[in-house]
C-alpha cells in the first residue's frame, strides 16, 4: 500500500477548517510543499502547541507527503513571534538530518497570514492566479495537524481525534484532544462555565467562524476551535446580523471610502476583488449581476467587515449575497490574465494581528489556552458522514453492530471526492441517519 492509499484509508482531511480530502490534494506533483503553521485566527492555539509536542511526527508527515509529490523543498511557515516554536522545530529538523529538505521560514504577524494564497506569496513570492489554487504555481499546502495525521496514517492509525482550542470570555481557556463525534456541550463543561444561557458560541475562529444556532452539535474532524463570548459582545452582535439586514444597512450607509478594497488581502495580491464596487452595485440596484463577478474572488476572510470598514458595514456579506445571485444564474468569473503582481502599497496595508484583536474587542481574552489532557467519557458519539468537502461517506456498518475504536464505519463513494470516517471509541451502533452514525459508547 502506498502513502496515498494509507492517507485515503485513514480519512485524512484538511484539519485547518476547510476539510479538503488530503489524498486528493497529493495526487499531483509540485515544486514546493508548504506547511501552514500561521494559525492566523485570533485566540486559536492548536498548531503552535502541536508543533512543540508532536514536532517529530509533523516533520516526518510533511517530509513524506513532500517526497510523494516530488517536491524539491518543504517549507514550514510560522509567525516570527513564536520564537520558541521556531527554535524547537529547527532543532528537530536538524536532529532528523532533514536540513537540506525542510526549512522553517518566519511569517509576519498579520491577518490573514494563514490564508492559502497569502501564505504562498509570503513563503515563495509567487501569486496564485484568480479563481485558482496553489498547485497552479507549483505549491501544495497542508497544515500542522494534517501533517501529524499523515504521519499517523503511515502507521495505520485513522483520524479519530482532533485538537480544539476553546477560548473567549471563559474562566478556563484550553486546547484539548477530542474524540470525533463528542457532544460539544461536554467540551464546554471543561471551561468552568455553569450556565451557557448568557453565551453565544463561534464555531471556528472569531474572524471566519459563524455563530452556532444550537449547542447540541458534535465535534467533527475539521473542528478547530470554539470561541465563547457574552451575547451582547460587539463581535456576537455583528455576526448575528443576517443577510437581509446586512443589505439594508449597507445600502443606506456606504460612503464609498474604498477602505474595504484598499485593505483586502486578495486585492493587495493583485487580484481584481474590489468590495467597494460590489457595495456600489447594491446601492444602485443594478439588475445585471454579471458585472459583479468580482464578488466570486472573495475568500470571506472578513477583514473588510470586521476591521476595514469605518462605518461598521457588511462588505463580506454583500459579496456573499452577489455570489448567491451569480450562482443562481450559473455565472462564473472569467480571469483575463494569469500573471499578477502585488500592489505597490501592499507592505504598508497589511493588517497587524494585535490591532485586529483590539478592533474586534478580544484583547482581554487574548491569553494562553494550554494543551490539557482531558479524558472524555461520552455516553454517545454522533459521527457525521460528511465532515469534508465532497460526497458524504457511505455507512459500512449496521444498527446493533459492535464497533472498535479506529474501525471504518463509512467509506468514500465510488468515483467520488470524499473521505472515510471511523469510530473514535468502541461501542454499539445505535442509529444510522442520512447524515450521521450514532454510537453508544462502551
Amino acid at each position: 500500500m502506498d502513502l496515498l492509499d494509507m492517507i485515503r484509508d485513514a480519512g485524512v482531511i484538511g484539519a485547518g477548517g476547510a476539510g479538503f480530502p488530503t489524498h486528493a490534494k497529493l495526487t499531483s506533483k509540485a515544486e514546493y510543499i508548504l506547511l501552514n503553521g500561521a494559525e492566523c485566527e485570533p485566540l486559536l492555539r492548536v498548531d503552535q502547541q502541536l508543533m512543540v509536542q508532536c514536532a517529530d511526527e509533523i516533520i516526518m508527515g510533511l517530509a513524506a507527503a513532500g517526497r510523494y509529490i516530488e517536491a524539491r523543498k518543504a517549507i514550514i511557515g510560522i509567525k516570527g513571534k513564536h520564537k520558541e516554536v521556531i527554535a524547537h522545530m529547527r532543532a528537530r529538523i536538524a536532529a532528523q538530518g532533514l536540513e537540506s529538505y525542510l526549512e522553517v521560514m518566519e511569517l509576519r504577524d498579520i491577518y490573514p497570514a494563514g490564508d492559502e494564497q497569502v501564505l504562498v506569496h509570503e513563503l515563495t513570492r509567487r501569486i496564485v492566479p484568480e479563481t485558482s489554487i496553489p498547485l497552479k504555481v507549483g505549491c501544495v499546502v497542508i497544515n500542522a495537524e494534517t501533517a501529524l495525521n499523515v504521519f499517523n496514517a503511515m502507521s495505520g492509525k485513522p483520524v479519530t481525534e482532533t485538537y480544539i482550542t476553546v477560548a473567549g470570555d471563559i474562566p478556563q481557556r484550553l486546547t484539548v484532544k477530542v474524540p470525533v463525534g463528542l457532544p460539544i456541550r461536554e467540551l464546554f463543561n471543561q471551561c468552568g462555565i455553569d450556565n451557557l444561557e448568557d453565551y453565544a458560541v463561534i464555531d471556528g475562529g472569531p474572524m471566519m467562524g459563524s455563530i452556532l444556532k444550537t449547542l447540541d452539535g458534535h465535534v467533527t474532524k475539521k473542528s478547530k476551535g470554539y470561541v465563547l463570548l457574552k451575547k451582547d459582545h460587539f463581535l456576537m452582535r455583528k455576526k448575528s446580523v443576517n443577510l437581509d439586514q446586512a443589505r439594508v444597512i449597507s445600502k443606506t450607509a456606504c460612503e464609498q471610502c474604498r477602505m474595504c478594497t484598499d485593505l483586502c488581502p486578495r486585492y493587495l495580491l493583485g487580484h481584481n476583488l474590489q468590495p467597494h464596487k460590489v457595495m456600489r452595485a447594491l446601492n444602485y440596484n443594478l439588475e445585471d449581476v454579471k458585472e459583479q463577478q468580482i464578488a466570486l474572488l472573495c475568500c470571506e476572510c472578513n477583514a473588510c467587515e470586521l476591521f476595514s470598514c469605518p462605518a461598521n458595514l457588511h462588505p463580506r456579506s454583500i459579496n456573499r449575497y452577489f455570489k448567491g445571485k451569480l450562482a443562481e444564474q450559473g455565472i462564473k468569473y472569467q480571469p483575463t490574465t494569469m500573471e499578477f503582481q502585488p500592489r505597490e502599497a501592499r507592505d504598508y496595508r497589511l493588517i497587524p494581528t494585535k490591532r485586529l484583536i483590539a478592533r474586534i474587542g478580544l484583547t482581554e481574552f487574548d491569553k494562553p489556552a494550554p494543551l490539557t489532557n482531558v479524558n472524555f467519557q461520552p455516553h454517545y458519539l454522533t459521527i457525521a458522514l460528511r465532515q469534508h468537502i465532497g460526497a458524504p461517506a457511505i455507512p459500512v456498518v449496521a444498527a446493533g453492530e459492535q464497533v472498535q475504536a479506529g474501525q471504518m464505519i463509512g467509506k468514500i463513494p465510488d468515483n467520488s471526492l470524499g473521505a472515510s470516517v471511523h469510530a473514535s471509541l468502541a461501542g454499539t451502533v445505535r442509529e444510522i441517519t442520512d447524515n450521521a452514525i450514532v454510537i453508544k459508547v462502551g
